[in-house]
Protein backbone atom coordinates (compact mmCIF):
# COMPACT_ATOMS: atom_id res chain seq x y z
CA UNK A 1 0.00 0.00 0.00
CA UNK A 2 1.17 3.13 -0.81
CA UNK A 3 0.85 6.75 1.17
CA UNK A 4 -1.61 9.21 -0.71
CA UNK A 5 -1.08 12.69 1.22
CA UNK A 6 -2.87 14.54 -1.51
CA UNK A 7 -6.27 12.72 -0.44
CA UNK A 8 -8.70 15.31 1.15
CA UNK A 9 -6.48 18.68 1.07
CA UNK A 10 -5.94 21.76 -0.79
CA UNK A 11 -3.22 23.83 -1.49
CA UNK A 12 -2.47 26.87 0.37
CA UNK A 13 -2.36 29.70 -2.33
CA UNK A 14 1.00 32.01 -1.96
CA UNK A 15 2.96 30.04 -0.17
CA UNK A 16 6.29 28.80 -0.35
CA UNK A 17 6.53 25.38 1.41
CA UNK A 18 10.08 25.33 2.25
CA UNK A 19 10.04 26.83 5.94
CA UNK A 20 11.15 23.51 8.05
CA UNK A 21 13.47 25.53 10.51
CA UNK A 22 11.72 28.40 10.18
CA UNK A 23 8.52 28.12 12.96
CA UNK A 24 8.05 27.03 16.50
CA UNK A 25 9.19 26.22 18.72
CA UNK A 26 11.55 28.96 21.42
CA UNK A 27 14.76 29.19 20.35
CA UNK A 28 15.47 29.90 23.81
CA UNK A 29 14.42 27.35 25.58
CA UNK A 30 14.61 22.95 25.16
CA UNK A 31 11.32 22.20 23.13
CA UNK A 32 9.55 19.25 24.82
CA UNK A 33 10.22 20.86 27.94
CA UNK A 34 7.92 24.39 27.03
CA UNK A 35 5.39 22.14 25.25
CA UNK A 36 2.40 23.30 26.71
CA UNK A 37 -1.64 22.26 26.17
CA UNK A 38 -3.25 25.80 27.13
CA UNK A 39 -2.24 28.14 24.74
CA UNK A 40 -1.57 31.99 25.75
CA UNK A 41 -2.79 34.72 24.49
CA UNK A 42 -1.27 38.26 25.36
CA UNK A 43 -2.57 41.98 24.33
CA UNK A 44 -0.40 44.72 23.09
CA UNK A 45 -0.55 47.90 24.19
CA UNK A 46 2.17 50.10 25.75
CA UNK A 47 3.61 47.86 28.18
CA UNK A 48 4.42 45.82 25.73
CA UNK A 49 4.48 47.08 22.04
CA UNK A 50 8.75 47.85 21.92
CA UNK A 51 10.47 45.69 20.08
CA UNK A 52 12.59 44.32 23.11
CA UNK A 53 9.77 43.49 25.22
CA UNK A 54 8.09 41.64 21.74
CA UNK A 55 10.97 39.75 21.68
CA UNK A 56 10.98 38.59 25.07
CA UNK A 57 7.03 37.47 25.26
CA UNK A 58 7.62 35.96 21.72
CA UNK A 59 10.42 33.82 23.66
CA UNK A 60 8.75 33.28 26.42
CA UNK A 61 6.01 31.31 24.83
CA UNK A 62 2.91 33.55 23.81
CA UNK A 63 0.82 31.71 20.87
CA UNK A 64 -1.53 34.54 19.91
CA UNK A 65 -1.18 38.28 19.92
CA UNK A 66 -4.25 40.63 20.42
CA UNK A 67 -5.19 43.99 19.04
CA UNK A 68 -8.06 45.31 20.49
CA UNK A 69 -9.32 48.06 17.78
CA UNK A 70 -11.55 49.79 20.94
CA UNK A 71 -9.03 52.44 20.66
CA UNK A 72 -6.33 51.65 17.64
CA UNK A 73 -6.18 53.52 14.25
CA UNK A 74 -5.04 52.41 11.15
CA UNK A 75 -1.47 53.63 11.14
CA UNK A 76 -1.19 52.09 15.13
CA UNK A 77 -2.57 48.84 13.81
CA UNK A 78 -0.17 48.70 10.39
CA UNK A 79 2.94 49.31 12.62
CA UNK A 80 2.13 46.71 15.05
CA UNK A 81 1.42 43.59 13.14
CA UNK A 82 4.43 44.55 11.28
CA UNK A 83 6.73 44.97 14.24
CA UNK A 84 5.29 41.64 15.37
CA UNK A 85 5.76 39.95 12.38
CA UNK A 86 9.46 41.26 12.46
CA UNK A 87 10.17 40.00 15.69
CA UNK A 88 8.82 36.58 14.90
CA UNK A 89 10.96 36.35 11.83
CA UNK A 90 14.27 37.24 13.96
CA UNK A 91 13.31 35.05 16.87
CA UNK A 92 12.82 32.11 14.78
CA UNK A 93 8.83 32.39 16.60
CA UNK A 94 5.81 32.84 15.08
CA UNK A 95 2.93 33.72 16.40
CA UNK A 96 -0.82 34.29 15.47
CA UNK A 97 -2.37 37.69 15.31
CA UNK A 98 -5.94 38.28 16.39
CA UNK A 99 -7.79 41.64 15.80
CA UNK A 100 -10.56 42.11 18.62
CA UNK A 101 -12.88 44.68 16.71
CA UNK A 102 -15.14 47.12 19.05
CA UNK A 103 -18.06 46.29 18.14
CA UNK A 104 -21.68 48.22 18.96
CA UNK A 105 -21.93 49.53 22.73
CA UNK A 106 -23.84 52.18 24.61
CA UNK A 107 -22.06 55.05 26.14
CA UNK A 108 -22.99 57.92 27.84
CA UNK A 109 -21.74 61.30 26.51
CA UNK A 110 -19.45 64.13 27.21
CA UNK A 111 -19.74 66.01 30.20
CA UNK A 112 -17.93 69.34 30.38
CA UNK A 113 -16.72 68.32 34.30
CA UNK A 114 -17.13 65.18 36.12
CA UNK A 115 -20.46 64.96 38.28
CA UNK A 116 -20.76 63.63 41.73
CA UNK A 117 -24.24 61.26 41.32
CA UNK A 118 -25.76 60.94 45.05
CA UNK A 119 -27.92 58.11 46.03
CA UNK A 120 -31.74 58.72 45.36
CA UNK A 121 -30.58 61.21 42.53
CA UNK A 122 -33.06 61.87 39.19
CA UNK A 123 -31.15 61.63 36.33
CA UNK A 124 -32.30 61.59 32.60
CA UNK A 125 -30.56 59.32 29.90
CA UNK A 126 -31.18 61.22 26.60
CA UNK A 127 -30.91 60.72 22.80
CA UNK A 128 -27.56 62.88 21.18
CA UNK A 129 -30.81 65.57 20.10
CA UNK A 130 -32.36 65.58 23.77
CA UNK A 131 -33.28 68.65 25.77
CA UNK A 132 -32.57 68.81 29.55
CA UNK A 133 -35.63 68.97 32.13
CA UNK A 134 -35.50 71.63 34.88
CA UNK A 135 -33.70 70.52 37.64
CA UNK A 136 -32.81 66.93 36.65
CA UNK A 137 -29.62 66.27 35.53
CA UNK A 138 -29.10 65.46 31.70
CA UNK A 139 -26.77 62.74 30.14
CA UNK A 140 -26.49 62.15 26.47
CA UNK A 141 -26.41 58.49 25.43
CA UNK A 142 -25.08 57.28 22.05
CA UNK A 143 -28.74 54.77 21.39
CA UNK A 144 -31.96 56.64 20.43
CA UNK A 145 -33.62 53.45 20.84
CA UNK A 146 -32.90 53.02 24.68
CA UNK A 147 -36.07 54.53 25.17
CA UNK A 148 -37.94 51.86 23.28
CA UNK A 149 -36.05 48.55 24.47
CA UNK A 150 -36.27 49.88 28.83
CA UNK A 151 -39.53 49.71 30.93
CA UNK A 152 -39.84 50.70 34.24
CA UNK A 153 -37.73 48.53 36.98
CA UNK A 154 -35.20 48.14 34.04
CA UNK A 155 -31.53 48.35 36.08
CA UNK A 156 -29.05 50.41 33.96
CA UNK A 157 -25.37 49.56 34.79
CA UNK A 158 -22.68 52.25 34.35
CA UNK A 159 -18.99 52.61 34.53
CA UNK A 160 -19.10 48.24 34.61
CA UNK A 161 -21.57 48.77 37.29
CA UNK A 162 -19.94 50.99 39.57
CA UNK A 163 -23.23 53.10 39.24
CA UNK A 164 -26.47 51.51 39.63
CA UNK A 165 -29.66 52.89 37.81
CA UNK A 166 -33.47 52.03 37.98
CA UNK A 167 -35.82 53.26 35.34
CA UNK A 168 -38.66 55.04 36.57
CA UNK A 169 -40.36 56.30 33.16
CA UNK A 170 -39.33 56.32 29.50
CA UNK A 171 -40.46 57.53 25.91
CA UNK A 172 -38.84 58.08 22.64
CA UNK A 173 -37.07 61.11 23.93
CA UNK A 174 -35.99 60.17 27.56
CA UNK A 175 -35.51 57.51 30.13
CA UNK A 176 -35.18 58.91 33.51
CA UNK A 177 -33.61 56.93 36.31
CA UNK A 178 -33.27 56.98 39.69
CA UNK A 179 -29.38 56.73 41.38
CA UNK A 180 -29.49 53.30 43.50
CA UNK A 181 -25.45 52.85 43.61
CA UNK A 182 -23.75 56.63 43.85
CA UNK A 183 -20.83 57.69 41.74
CA UNK A 184 -18.68 60.04 39.84
CA UNK A 185 -19.75 60.13 35.91
CA UNK A 186 -17.09 61.08 33.73
CA UNK A 187 -17.40 61.72 30.45
CA UNK A 188 -18.04 58.26 27.77
CA UNK A 189 -18.60 55.60 29.96
CA UNK A 190 -20.19 52.41 28.83
CA UNK A 191 -23.51 51.17 29.65
CA UNK A 192 -24.89 47.74 30.36
CA UNK A 193 -28.35 46.78 30.49
CA UNK A 194 -28.44 43.27 32.07
CA UNK A 195 -31.41 40.88 30.60
CA UNK A 196 -32.19 43.79 27.96
CA UNK A 197 -32.46 42.48 23.94
CA UNK A 198 -30.88 45.80 22.20
CA UNK A 199 -31.02 46.76 19.02
CA UNK A 200 -27.44 47.25 17.81
CA UNK A 201 -25.91 46.36 14.60
CA UNK A 202 -23.46 43.45 14.22
CA UNK A 203 -21.10 46.06 13.15
CA UNK A 204 -20.31 49.38 12.79
CA UNK A 205 -18.36 51.90 10.31
CA UNK A 206 -15.26 51.73 12.46
CA UNK A 207 -15.46 47.95 12.46
CA UNK A 208 -15.64 47.47 8.97
CA UNK A 209 -12.79 49.88 8.35
CA UNK A 210 -10.76 48.14 11.12
CA UNK A 211 -11.73 44.83 9.52
CA UNK A 212 -10.18 46.04 5.77
CA UNK A 213 -7.14 46.56 7.32
CA UNK A 214 -6.98 43.51 9.34
CA UNK A 215 -7.56 41.87 5.65
CA UNK A 216 -5.24 43.87 4.08
CA UNK A 217 -2.57 42.91 6.97
CA UNK A 218 -3.60 39.37 7.09
CA UNK A 219 -4.68 39.18 10.35
CA UNK A 220 -5.71 35.49 11.52
CA UNK A 221 -8.59 35.58 13.81
CA UNK A 222 -11.29 38.68 14.20
CA UNK A 223 -12.77 38.76 17.57
CA UNK A 224 -15.99 39.81 17.31
CA UNK A 225 -18.16 41.93 20.33
CA UNK A 226 -21.08 41.02 21.65
CA UNK A 227 -22.11 38.32 19.72
CA UNK A 228 -26.27 37.96 20.03
CA UNK A 229 -27.31 35.31 17.85
CA UNK A 230 -25.36 33.27 14.93
CA UNK A 231 -26.54 35.91 12.09
CA UNK A 232 -23.47 38.57 13.97
CA UNK A 233 -21.42 35.60 12.63
CA UNK A 234 -22.87 35.07 9.45
CA UNK A 235 -22.86 39.01 8.69
CA UNK A 236 -19.33 39.11 9.52
CA UNK A 237 -18.36 36.24 7.59
CA UNK A 238 -19.97 37.64 4.93
CA UNK A 239 -17.77 40.89 4.62
CA UNK A 240 -14.86 38.59 4.98
CA UNK A 241 -16.17 36.23 2.24
CA UNK A 242 -16.11 39.45 -0.17
CA UNK A 243 -12.48 40.90 1.10
CA UNK A 244 -11.37 37.44 -0.16
CA UNK A 245 -10.17 36.81 3.30
CA UNK A 246 -10.13 33.23 5.21
CA UNK A 247 -8.90 34.37 8.42
CA UNK A 248 -11.02 32.82 11.31
CA UNK A 249 -14.02 34.10 13.36
CA UNK A 250 -14.12 34.21 17.05
CA UNK A 251 -17.25 34.97 19.17
CA UNK A 252 -16.72 36.72 22.20
CA UNK A 253 -20.26 36.04 24.43
CA UNK A 254 -20.34 39.32 26.84
CA UNK A 255 -24.35 39.25 27.72
CA UNK A 256 -27.49 37.17 28.24
CA UNK A 257 -28.65 37.19 24.21
CA UNK A 258 -25.43 35.63 24.06
CA UNK A 259 -25.85 32.90 26.53
CA UNK A 260 -29.43 32.28 25.39
CA UNK A 261 -28.36 31.49 21.35
CA UNK A 262 -25.08 29.70 22.85
CA UNK A 263 -25.17 26.39 21.06
CA UNK A 264 -26.20 28.23 16.97
CA UNK A 265 -23.34 30.58 18.04
CA UNK A 266 -20.86 28.20 18.55
CA UNK A 267 -21.95 26.32 15.79
CA UNK A 268 -21.53 29.37 13.14
CA UNK A 269 -18.15 30.76 14.86
CA UNK A 270 -14.39 29.14 14.48
CA UNK A 271 -14.00 29.80 18.17
CA UNK A 272 -15.63 31.51 20.95
CA UNK A 273 -14.21 33.38 23.90
CA UNK A 274 -15.51 33.89 27.08
CA UNK A 275 -15.57 37.36 27.90
CA UNK A 276 -16.16 37.86 31.50
CA UNK A 277 -15.85 41.75 31.66
CA UNK A 278 -18.97 42.57 30.53
CA UNK A 279 -21.08 39.02 30.70
CA UNK A 280 -20.16 39.08 34.85
CA UNK A 281 -21.70 42.83 34.60
CA UNK A 282 -24.79 41.38 32.38
CA UNK A 283 -25.32 38.25 34.51
CA UNK A 284 -25.69 37.56 37.82
CA UNK A 285 -21.86 37.64 38.89
CA UNK A 286 -22.33 33.89 40.98
CA UNK A 287 -23.92 32.77 37.69
CA UNK A 288 -20.07 33.08 35.94
CA UNK A 289 -18.70 30.46 36.76
CA UNK A 290 -21.55 27.81 35.65
CA UNK A 291 -21.64 30.19 32.20
CA UNK A 292 -17.68 29.39 31.39
CA UNK A 293 -18.19 25.89 32.28
CA UNK A 294 -21.47 25.59 29.93
CA UNK A 295 -19.12 27.92 26.82
CA UNK A 296 -15.83 25.34 27.23
CA UNK A 297 -17.49 22.20 27.75
CA UNK A 298 -20.37 23.34 24.57
CA UNK A 299 -17.22 24.22 22.59
CA UNK A 300 -15.15 21.31 23.35
CA UNK A 301 -18.07 19.10 22.06
CA UNK A 302 -18.74 21.39 18.94
CA UNK A 303 -15.05 21.13 18.09
CA UNK A 304 -14.23 24.72 18.77
CA UNK A 305 -11.35 26.51 20.26
CA UNK A 306 -12.52 28.25 23.32
CA UNK A 307 -10.82 31.03 25.39
CA UNK A 308 -11.16 32.09 28.83
CA UNK A 309 -10.14 36.31 28.91
CA UNK A 310 -10.80 38.66 31.34
CA UNK A 311 -9.09 39.29 35.29
CA UNK A 312 -6.93 36.10 35.35
CA UNK A 313 -3.95 38.16 36.50
CA UNK A 314 -5.57 41.58 37.40
CA UNK A 315 -3.74 42.64 40.35
CA UNK A 316 -0.25 42.04 38.24
CA UNK A 317 -1.18 45.19 36.65
CA UNK A 318 0.27 46.77 39.46
CA UNK A 319 1.50 43.85 41.54
CA UNK A 320 4.62 41.60 40.77
CA UNK A 321 3.01 38.85 41.80
CA UNK A 322 -0.99 37.46 41.49
CA UNK A 323 -3.35 36.26 43.86
CA UNK A 324 -3.42 32.86 45.19
CA UNK A 325 -7.34 33.60 44.17
CA UNK A 326 -6.05 34.32 40.57
CA UNK A 327 -3.31 31.50 40.23
CA UNK A 328 -6.80 29.27 41.49
CA UNK A 329 -8.96 31.08 38.81
CA UNK A 330 -6.04 30.03 35.88
CA UNK A 331 -5.64 26.34 37.01
CA UNK A 332 -9.66 26.30 36.70
CA UNK A 333 -9.47 27.08 33.40
CA UNK A 334 -6.41 24.89 32.39
CA UNK A 335 -8.54 21.88 34.48
CA UNK A 336 -11.48 22.60 32.58
CA UNK A 337 -8.91 21.83 29.16
CA UNK A 338 -10.09 25.32 27.74
CA UNK A 339 -8.31 25.79 24.37
CA UNK A 340 -6.57 29.59 25.57
CA UNK A 341 -5.78 31.85 28.49
CA UNK A 342 -5.83 34.89 27.50
CA UNK A 343 -4.01 38.58 29.20
CA UNK A 344 -5.86 41.74 28.49
CA UNK A 345 -4.93 44.90 30.91
CA UNK A 346 -1.81 42.76 32.65
CA UNK A 347 0.64 43.21 29.10
CA UNK A 348 -1.15 46.49 27.84
CA UNK A 349 -0.40 48.88 30.57
CA UNK A 350 0.15 46.62 33.22
CA UNK A 351 4.07 46.64 34.78
CA UNK A 352 4.80 43.44 34.77
CA UNK A 353 3.67 41.77 31.56
CA UNK A 354 6.44 39.43 30.55
CA UNK A 355 6.13 38.14 34.66
CA UNK A 356 2.76 37.89 34.16
CA UNK A 357 2.84 34.96 30.74
CA UNK A 358 5.64 33.33 33.11
CA UNK A 359 2.89 33.38 35.78
CA UNK A 360 0.22 31.18 33.82
CA UNK A 361 3.12 29.70 31.81
CA UNK A 362 4.04 27.99 35.26
CA UNK A 363 0.37 27.51 36.79
CA UNK A 364 -0.29 25.61 33.47
CA UNK A 365 2.26 23.71 33.40
CA UNK A 366 2.10 22.87 36.76
CA UNK A 367 -1.50 21.42 36.50
CA UNK A 368 -1.29 19.79 33.19
CA UNK A 369 1.88 17.68 34.18
CA UNK A 370 -0.14 16.23 37.40
CA UNK A 371 -3.38 15.32 34.86
CA UNK A 372 -3.66 11.84 34.80
CA UNK A 373 -3.92 10.38 30.92
CA UNK A 374 -7.31 9.99 29.82
CA UNK A 375 -9.14 11.64 26.62
CA UNK A 376 -12.66 13.69 26.36
CA UNK A 377 -14.87 10.03 25.67
CA UNK A 378 -18.06 12.29 25.80
CA UNK A 379 -16.91 13.71 22.30
CA UNK A 380 -19.74 12.85 19.42
CA UNK A 381 -18.46 10.43 16.75
CA UNK A 382 -20.10 11.39 13.79
CA UNK A 383 -17.57 9.52 10.92
CA UNK A 384 -15.88 6.62 10.73
CA UNK A 385 -12.31 8.65 10.47
CA UNK A 386 -13.42 10.01 13.80
CA UNK A 387 -13.14 6.79 15.25
CA UNK A 388 -10.13 5.87 13.69
CA UNK A 389 -8.88 9.47 15.32
CA UNK A 390 -9.87 7.92 18.65
CA UNK A 391 -8.05 4.96 17.96
CA UNK A 392 -4.94 6.67 17.43
CA UNK A 393 -5.46 8.88 20.42
CA UNK A 394 -5.57 6.08 22.76
CA UNK A 395 -2.79 4.46 21.20
CA UNK A 396 -0.58 7.50 20.82
CA UNK A 397 -1.34 7.50 25.54
CA UNK A 398 -0.53 3.87 25.55
CA UNK A 399 2.74 3.95 23.57
CA UNK A 400 4.32 6.68 26.18
CA UNK A 401 4.54 10.28 25.77
CA UNK A 402 6.17 10.45 22.56
CA UNK A 403 2.95 11.75 20.86
CA UNK A 404 1.06 11.60 17.48
CA UNK A 405 1.84 13.10 14.28
CA UNK A 406 -0.77 14.84 11.61
CA UNK A 407 -0.09 15.97 8.05
CA UNK A 408 -2.77 18.46 6.92
CA UNK A 409 -4.00 21.45 5.09
CA UNK A 410 -7.09 22.38 6.17
CA UNK A 411 -6.62 22.04 9.90
CA UNK A 412 -9.58 19.93 10.24
CA UNK A 413 -8.18 16.72 11.56
CA UNK A 414 -5.75 18.64 14.31
CA UNK A 415 -9.13 20.39 15.42
CA UNK A 416 -11.00 16.70 15.70
CA UNK A 417 -7.65 15.24 17.90
CA UNK A 418 -7.20 18.37 19.77
CA UNK A 419 -11.33 17.62 20.61
CA UNK A 420 -10.70 14.73 22.19
CA UNK A 421 -8.22 16.15 24.85
CA UNK A 422 -5.69 13.50 25.45
CA UNK A 423 -3.98 14.69 28.30
CA UNK A 424 -0.34 14.07 28.36
CA UNK A 425 -0.02 13.45 24.09
CA UNK A 426 1.51 15.83 22.41
CA UNK A 427 -0.16 16.28 18.67
CA UNK A 428 2.38 17.42 15.88
CA UNK A 429 0.60 19.04 12.90
CA UNK A 430 2.59 19.43 9.71
CA UNK A 431 1.52 21.95 7.55
CA UNK A 432 2.38 23.73 4.03
CA UNK A 433 -0.09 26.64 4.33
CA UNK A 434 1.11 29.04 6.65
CA UNK A 435 -1.88 30.40 7.60
CA UNK A 436 -3.81 27.06 8.67
CA UNK A 437 0.19 26.75 11.19
CA UNK A 438 -1.31 29.96 12.68
CA UNK A 439 -4.83 29.04 12.97
CA UNK A 440 -3.16 25.82 14.82
CA UNK A 441 -1.54 27.97 17.25
CA UNK A 442 -4.95 28.71 19.16
CA UNK A 443 -5.70 24.50 19.20
CA UNK A 444 -5.59 22.76 22.81
CA UNK A 445 -2.84 20.08 23.03
CA UNK A 446 -1.84 20.94 18.82
CA UNK A 447 2.05 22.08 18.34
CA UNK A 448 2.09 23.20 14.45
CA UNK A 449 5.22 23.10 12.04
CA UNK A 450 5.25 25.06 9.08
CA UNK A 451 7.22 22.49 6.33
CA UNK A 452 6.94 20.85 2.75
CA UNK A 453 4.42 18.41 2.15
CA UNK A 454 5.74 16.34 -0.53
CA UNK A 455 2.68 14.64 -1.98
CA UNK A 456 4.99 12.54 -4.23
CA UNK A 457 7.28 11.14 -1.26
CA UNK A 458 5.32 10.29 1.38
CA UNK A 459 7.68 8.27 2.84
CA UNK A 460 10.03 11.42 2.81
CA UNK A 461 7.81 13.86 4.36
CA UNK A 462 6.86 11.53 7.06
CA UNK A 463 11.21 10.99 7.45
CA UNK A 464 11.37 14.75 7.67
CA UNK A 465 8.91 15.49 10.18
CA UNK A 466 10.69 12.94 12.24
CA UNK A 467 14.22 14.23 11.61
CA UNK A 468 12.82 18.06 12.43
CA UNK A 469 11.29 16.61 15.94
CA UNK A 470 14.71 14.93 16.88
CA UNK A 471 16.57 17.99 15.84
CA UNK A 472 14.68 20.35 17.81
CA UNK A 473 14.39 17.61 20.50
CA UNK A 474 10.76 17.17 20.15
CA UNK A 475 11.52 13.13 20.33
CA UNK A 476 14.31 10.75 20.60
CA UNK A 477 15.37 8.13 18.21
CA UNK A 478 13.78 4.77 19.77
CA UNK A 479 10.88 6.88 20.55
CA UNK A 480 7.35 5.10 19.00
CA UNK A 481 5.34 7.51 16.93
CA UNK A 482 1.50 7.19 15.93
CA UNK A 483 1.13 8.99 12.21
CA UNK A 484 -2.17 9.55 11.08
CA UNK A 485 -2.01 9.40 7.18
CA UNK A 486 -4.31 7.84 3.95
CA UNK A 487 -2.54 4.87 2.37
CA UNK A 488 -3.87 4.10 -1.68
CA UNK A 489 -5.24 0.36 -1.59
CA UNK A 490 -5.43 -0.54 -5.18
CA UNK A 491 -7.48 2.64 -6.66
CA UNK A 492 -8.87 2.85 -2.81
CA UNK A 493 -8.02 5.93 -0.47
CA UNK A 494 -8.18 4.53 2.80
CA UNK A 495 -7.48 6.11 6.42
CA UNK A 496 -4.58 4.93 8.50
CA UNK A 497 -3.13 4.86 11.58
CA UNK A 498 0.79 3.83 11.96
CA UNK A 499 2.67 3.04 14.72
CA UNK A 500 6.41 3.48 13.44
CA UNK A 501 9.74 4.18 15.88
CA UNK A 502 11.72 7.32 15.00
CA UNK A 503 14.91 6.86 13.26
Amino acid sequence: MKSNFAHGYKLGLGIRPAYLEAVNPPVSQTPKSAYRLTKIIFTLGPASSDEGMLEKLITAGVDVCRLNMAHADEKWTRTMIRRVRDVCKRTQRHIALMMDVKGPEIRTGDLPAPVNLAEGQLIDLLPESGIAEHGVLAVTVNYPKMGGDVSAGTVVLVDSGLIRLVVLETSAARVRCKVVVAGMLTSRRHINLPGVQVRLPALTAKDRADIAVGVEEQVDFFALSFVREADDIDILRRLLSDLKSTARIIAKIEDQSGIDNLDEIIIASDAVMVARGDLGIEVPMEDLPLIQKRIVEGCIRHRKPVIVATHLLESMILSPVPTRAEVSDIATAVWSAADAIMLSGETTTGKYPLECVQFMKRVAGRVETNATKGYNAALPLKTHKDRLLRSAVTLAQELGDSGLIVFTRSGLLPQTLSALRAWRCPIYAFTDDAQVFRHMLLLWGVEPFLMEIKEDKPEETISDAFAYLVRREWVKRGDWMVVVTNVLAGKTTLDSIQMRPVE
